[in-house]
């Protein structure tokens, strides 16, 4: 049914609230490096929520629980990548974005490489961006279509407008301070609906454990040694850790943080940090799986679901009293509109940095703001038409989502590597991404091998084709 005039009027409320702060906080604008980077003045207690709630959409607050509905908890052992991932990170590559005054990851591979390389990595994480969290615009659609009983674009619209109109007026600072409040809003969120569903289970907390430890929904660890199952341990320690290695390390997304920091130890000390409360994180979603599991086999649902990232959902929608539905939903979409903000701002970053710059050395920097700005309502726009083409993909969103960045990062993570580690030139590592991005459609449509050994695959093959062009076709010396 649809929602109560209460739930309509928070998550009105909360609408107009984000919108009211980026407003706000985009009439302190001092130009484009402040709206890029922030003035590289955020502290770093602020950066680390704020990688945690980019990371957070709505895939992670309804896909997850999703996951552990229909499986158990072996989703578990990807987060401990992350969190390998993370230290190498710091150690291997984030010492080279504190070698310059950047404002994209790929302007480091400008320095290094020169040529197309840079524009070329920038396009592949611009596309990449869009395709990806345009999906996680479809899932957060879903949300209100339910909540409202509006059609699918509609809903599409609502949550992609309103997230480009606090982007593009607030630029970098709105979306740091934003993802802080918004952290905090789907973490208590999310409580409450857990705390809820307990008390909706017959029998409490006693009855959920005993039921799920006998049906094995408790189980996080899967010791399997097969590449086409994604998730057991080997796949989440050393794919999810280059997984990181990429998203990380040489993504746009979450590589725009860094530049932000006051220092190369408060960006690090961010970044560790975020891994552990990642990997809590999931851990919480993945229970609230499992406690929707309890909850629907003590009451079943009228009508079978017919995708499990509608679990959460139907749950919300249909249980959560009047008032607290309202602030439910508003924490689905602090989950959402942390990851997308983010995500328009590091795409216009990188479209007038690797782009628009070099073609218009002169450009004046008032000239520079208004037209990073135009190309986040650009990207906005993007989203929102790959978000209408959502219902085409697979049942689980989460791992559509995490197919795309494995199959890209991994290319670019390889470029980086050649960077670090070898003499290669331009010619030879611009080779290495465009033989990287076939070997990966092989990789994709050609063998069952699963998503989160992508991003491993991607890097050391990327890499190895780097150095074999080298060796044979030596680039001139310079």
């Amino acid at each position: 049914m649809p929602a109560h005039s209460v739930d309509l009027a928070i998550l009105a409320a909360y609408l107009a609230g984000t919108v009211l702060f980026g407003l706000v906080v985009g009439r302190r604008q001092q130009g484009v490096d402040d709206y890029m980077v922030g003035n590289r003045d955020i502290p770093w207690w602020a950066l680390l929520f704020s990688i945690v709630a980019t990371e957070t959409s709505t895939v992670t607050f309804l896909s997850i629980p999703g996951f552990a509905f229909a499986r158990d908890m072996t989703w578990l052992q990807i987060a401990f990548g992350f969190v390998a991932g993370r230290f190498a990170v710091q150690w291997l590559l984030l010492p080279g974005y504190f070698a310059g005054s950047f404002f994209t990851a790929y302007e480091v591979l400008g320095r290094r490489f020169g040529g197309a390389v840079k524009p070329m990595a920038s396009l592949i994480f611009m596309v990449t961006r869009s395709l990806a969290d345009g999906l996680r615009l479809f899932l957060t659609a879903i949300v209100v279509q339910e909540m409202a009983h509006i059609p699918l674009s509609w809903a599409i619209v609502l949550v992609g407008a309103t997230t480009i109109l606090y982007t593009v007026v607030g630029g970098m600072k709105a979306v740091v301070w934003t993802d802080v409040a918004q952290f905090v809003v789907y973490i208590a969120g999310a409580s409450l609906a857990l705390a809820l569903l307990l008390g909706r289970i017959p029998g409490g907390w006693p009855r959920l454990m005993a039921l799920a430890s006998a049906h094995g929904k408790l189980r996080v660890l899967d010791l399997g040694a097969s590449l086409t199952n994604p998730y057991v341990l080997w796949a989440g320690l050393f794919g999810g850790m280059f997984l990181t290695l990429g998203s990380h390390g040489s993504d746009q997304l979450m590589v725009q943080r860094y530049f932000c920091a006051r220092s190369e130890r408060e960006a690090g000390r961010a970044l560790w940090v975020s891994g552990f409360v990642v990997l809590a994180q999931f851990a919480f979603f993945l229970f609230i799986g499992v406690a929707l599991w309890g909850y629907y086999t003590l009451v079943p649902p009228a009508v079978p679901f017919d995708r499990p990232d509608r679990v959460f959902v139907h749950f919300i929608v249909s249980e959560m009293p009047a008032g607290v539905l309202g602030i439910v939903v508003g924490a689905i979409f602090a989950a959402a509109m942390s990851t997308l903000s983010s995500s328009l701002n590091a795409s216009a970053t990188a479209a007038v940095t690797d782009f628009y710059r070099p073609l218009r050395p002169q450009a004046s920097p008032d000239r520079l703001l208004r037209v990073t700005r135009a190309f986040t309502a650009f990207f906005g726009a993007v989203q929102m038409g790959v978000a209408f083409l959502g219902p085409r993909f697979a049942e689980s969103i989460v791992s559509e989502v995490l197919t795309i960045a494995g199959f890209t990062t991994g290319i670019i993570l390889g470029v980086f590597f050649l960077g670090l580690f070898t003499r290669v030139g331009a010619r030879s590592a611009l080779t290495a991404m465009i033989l990287g991005l076939a070997l990966m459609t092989w990789v994709h449509l050609g063998t069952p091998l699963a998503w989160p050994w992508y991003a491993m695959v991607g890097s050391l093959g990327t890499f190895a084709m780097g150095a074999l062009a080298e060796g044979l076709w030596p680039s001139r010396p310079q």
